[in-house]
């Protein structure tokens, strides 16, 4: 079964910053967005117009365990953002182990300093999350994670 039709946007919730990224319509390769401040008055309203722009589907949202697969503190913060963003699109929740470690790595090898480049990992970061839940849809012929309701 093929993938399901449709852009995405992928989100990498952090304490300070939000990164965002895209896919295609075919739902191929996820690319980098923007990174949206982390602020109660606007930050939900800013993602949900990202979503109404490229007019996803779903969005799809990391959700950080810890190694073992346990919650962790960001885990629910996480969700408790997924269910604000769910109020206004379909939202998934997957699984985002090692994301940003990942950005970082990929970023360190291509030259960037870490510390300069916190608002570009973050967009990488929601880049991986996207990718990852696009190749495992494509790979198993079942959408990623799992539905808020």
């Amino acid at each position: 079964m093929p993938i399901r039709p449709g852009r995405r946007l992928g989100v990498d919730v952090g304490k300070a910053r939000i990164g965002v990224a895209v896919c295609d319509r075919d739902g191929l390769l996820a690319t980098p967005v923007e990174t949206v401040a982390r602020a109660q008055a606007t930050d939900v309203r800013r993602i949900v117009e990202l979503a109404d722009e490229y007019d996803a589907i779903e969005i799809v949202v990391g959700l950080p365990l810890s190694m073992s697969g346990d919650d962790t503190p960001s885990t629910a913060d996480a969700r408790a953002f997924a269910e604000l963003l769910a109020q206004h699109r379909p939202v998934r929740l997957v699984d985002e182990r090692l994301s940003t470690v990942t950005a970082q790595r990929g970023l360190h090898q291509a030259g960037r300093n870490t510390k300069k480049s916190r608002a570009v990992i973050d967009q990488a970061a929601a880049v991986i999350i996207l990718q990852h839940a696009l190749d495992h849809e494509r790979a198993s012929s079942a959408a990623p994670g799992a539905t808020l309701p």
